[in-house]
């Protein structure tokens, strides 16, 4: 079961810029919730300036990241029992954003307020919701993501900086068939047979989902390090996006042991949780869990496919951010599309119908 812990905006109103650059009225990934523990976190998302603090109780909430007396980052203060201090004065602001201490003073000013945002931590993930300036409060849950909770996976992750927009990671998640190249060494593969085979791509006006099968191929090294395959393959790659985070599961088993369309098939599973959380109009957060279901050896086994899984992501970082610098130094070129583009396409397509 998803366990479900929220906490409404009860303060002052956020200020939402009439035109985003991003898509609003919806839930993005703030934080996993391992990052939380006694200290405040500073996080900008959105280009909204917000440091998120769990209380010893285990309540989350997430405030505009400024005193509201003489605007030091609340991010540089400390957690306490009731909500978080300021560090140059002391006032102390309660997950809902108001003042409710003022040392050397029993009189708390009406305006003592920051603007606090609506925040759910489940399926240990912490999930904000940006709305606009009529849809302040959120119209719906967050998507819920239980593999975190099945029994029959163990999970880790980590958290990204880019120097690069976010939809230039939708572009990469969405097109797996680079892999044979940038990822060789680790998930890699027949990179001509990355390329030529049939990629299946569903859409509506909310997600993009892609389908790819590889038959007898070659097991990566990724996946002979963590199960125990007796030859080559039969290799399934499912991708679905929508505009706060993309799902991919991947995995293989023995050649012929299965149908690679059914969803209980057996063999190894990975499991990706991809939460891409813009920071602001040029940089991004990528906030990412891998689960996997070891054969032997699982806590030994599920820290080397999370180290061999950061392998594959420092890979692309340097591509992606190679990528957009050479997209900033060059602002006219023209760029082409080839077969692989459909899904990344639609998926931008998507974000420019929130947009409009």
């Amino acid at each position: 079961m998803s366990v479900q812990h929220c906490t409404p905006t009860t303060s002052a109103s956020i200020e939402t810029k009439a035109t985003s650059p991003f898509p609003l009225n919806m839930w993005y990934v703030a934080a996993l919730s391992s990052e939380l523990t006694d200290q405040p976190l500073a996080r900008t998302l959105l280009n909204q300036p917000i440091v998120l603090f769990r209380t010893p109780d285990g309540n989350v909430s997430a405030l505009e990241d400024r005193c509201c007396h003489r605007a030091l980052p609340l991010s540089l203060g400390a957690v306490e029992d009731n909500g978080i201090r300021c560090g140059y004065h002391g006032l102390l602001f309660n997950g809902g954003g108001q003042c409710v201490d003022v040392p050397g003073q029993t009189k708390i000013p009406r305006k003592a307020l920051v603007s606090a945002y609506s925040i759910c931590e489940q399926d240990h993930l912490i999930w904000i919701w940006f709305g606009d300036e009529q849809t302040e409060k959120p119209t719906f849950t967050p998507p819920e993501y239980p593999v975190h909770n099945d029994e029959d996976f163990l999970f880790g992750g980590d958290i990204y900086h880019y120097d690069a927009p976010y939809q230039l990671l939708h572009d990469n998640l969405l097109d797996l068939s680079h892999i044979g190249y940038v990822h060789k060494h680790t998930i890699g593969g027949n990179a001509k047979l990355h390329m030529n085979i049939e990629t299946k791509v569903e859409s509506d006006d909310q997600s993009v989902h892609v389908v790819r099968h590889l038959p007898n191929s070659i097991a990566p090294p990724t996946y002979t390090a963590a199960y125990p395959f007796a030859g080559n393959i039969d290799r399934w790659q499912e991708i679905k996006f929508k505009v706060s985070h993309i799902e991919i599961w991947t995995g293989a088993m023995d050649v012929g042991s299965g149908s690679l369309d059914d969803p209980e098939r057996e063999g190894f599973h990975l499991k990706g949780f991809h939460g891409i959380t813009p920071e602001t109009d040029t940089t991004c957060h990528y906030l990412w869990t891998m689960a996997a279901n070891p054969k032997t050896d699982a806590e030994a086994t599920i820290k080397k496919v999370i180290e061999q899984i950061r392998l594959t992501f420092d890979e692309d970082k340097v591509v992606i951010e190679a990528q957009y610098k050479n997209l900033k130094n060059n602002p006219n070129s023209s760029m082409i599309d080839i077969h692989i583009d459909v899904a990344p396409n639609r998926a931008r397509r998507i974000i420019e119908s929130k947009l409009a």
